[in-house]
């Protein structure tokens, strides 16, 4: 019995839908710039202006998307034939999120691009 609700748990889990985005970066405000690096890694850019500094990181993914279904014709068997198909493409999409600091503490952040979710 035990191991039936265990299982149910962990498959509602599997189904739990991922918060967007910004509800995920949001707990980074007020957090250090050394907090901030050692959970995302090395920063892909930094840029400072005027006592804020700008730290960039980016991810790419490759994902399969389908293409439009051309038309496609010819003859077969028993004369012309014609019918769909669609080959899967492979996009890459990419993320870049950027936090601004002051005085080495997270105070905003932006994201962009068509892999941010």
């Amino acid at each position: 019995m035990r191991t039936a609700l265990l299982g149910t748990v962990a498959l509602l889990a599997a189904c739990t839908p991922v918060p967007p985005l910004q509800d995920r970066l949001q707990p980074w405000i007020g957090r250090s710039e050394l907090d901030l690096v050692s959970a995302f890694g090395v920063p892909a850019g930094t840029y400072e202006v005027d006592g804020v500094k700008f730290i960039q990181f980016t991810s790419q993914r490759t994902v399969l998307a389908p293409t439009p279904a051309p038309i496609v014709w010819g003859y077969g068997r028993w004369g012309p034939a014609w019918g769909a198909a669609a080959y899967p493409q492979t996009i890459v999409v990419g993320c870049e999120v950027t936090f601004a600091l002051r005085r080495s503490v997270v105070e905003s952040f932006s994201f962009r691009g068509e892999g941010c979710r």
